[in-house]
């Protein structure tokens, strides 16, 4: 089943000079397993492709059932530098929750019936 990011998190995102720092927050604590699954390093700098230039972090906070990422190289030099429309690095989550997942059914049964409210017949 595909699902897009910001139905299972919301986000918030800022730089720290070159390097966008991205939080992503589960909406229901039952999603922080599908997030830590399956939003990787490698799938974030996919999806970012060429705005990030350098490597891409990540960080667990099981406690609030979120992940951080940082997004090296990523802001053209940082705010007082940067000729990009966003060099703080504002709409960064924003982006990263328009990423569209691909999640197998039988590994996330529950998921169906939680994003739709309909429950599927075994």
């Amino acid at each position: 089943m595909k699902v897009l990011l910001f139905k299972l998190a919301h986000g918030r995102s800022g730089d720290k000079g070159d390097t966008t720092n991205v939080g992503i927050i589960a909406r229901q604590a039952e999603f922080y397993e599908i997030l830590k699954n399956e939003v990787t390093t490698e799938r974030v700098k996919a999806h970012f492709g060429e705005m990030v230039q350098g490597k891409v972090e990540r960080f667990e906070m099981p406690n609030i059932g979120a992940l951080n990422f940082l997004l090296h190289e990523s802001l053209g030099g940082g705010g007082t530098k940067s000729l990009k429309l966003d060099a703080q690095g504002k709409t960064y989550a924003a982006a990263l929750l328009r990423m569209e997942l691909e999640l197998d059914e039988k590994k996330y049964p529950q998921l169906q019936e939680i994003l739709t409210g309909e429950r599927k017949d075994d």
